[in-house]
């Protein structure tokens, strides 16, 4: 079973019950996304295309299923955060870790503490895209508004 956190049901107004669990399911989806990409450990994709032929076996169909989760994901983030949006998050996550790293949580001098930052920092960032949309709507009752070219 899981736990409660994981699956909590609230009603909006109009009376509908809204589960959390996609949220989740969200996180870990573009965490793996992330850190299957590249991590510090070498147990990655792109470790697994420069060992050997990249036309042998399954490589060309799992570099086309990268690219295409990857350009999925940048559009989420334009299109949830826009540019200017994951910038300012990028700077909200490494004002964090300068944080983490004045209090000693973290030490910073490694490459490979570098290497988790920039992957898990990346997730949160397609993470943050994909559900930008459902808190704006959440916090400000607006879905959505389509700009207008007014002359």
């Amino acid at each position: 079973m899981l736990p409660s956190f994981l699956i909590n049901r609230s009603k909006t107004k109009e009376g509908k019950e809204v589960n959390y669990f996609k949220g989740w399911v969200s996180l870990m989806l573009s965490m793996a996304l992330s850190i299957g990409t590249w991590n510090p450990t070498g147990y990655h994709f792109v470790h697994y295309l420069i060992s050997g032929n990249l036309l042998e076996g399954f490589k060309p169909f799992y570099i086309l299923v990268m690219i295409a989760l990857w350009i999925l994901a940048l559009k989420v983030i334009y299109q949830g955060l826009k540019w200017y949006g994951a910038m300012i998050l990028s700077l909200i996550i490494l004002s964090f870790i300068w944080g983490l790293a004045q209090y000693n949580i973290i030490d910073t001098s490694s490459i490979d503490v570098w290497g988790w930052i920039a992957v898990i920092s990346i997730g949160l960032i397609i993470w943050v895209g994909m559900n930008a949309s459902i808190w704006w709507k959440k916090f400000t009752g607006v879905y959505t508004t389509d700009a207008t070219e007014e002359g």
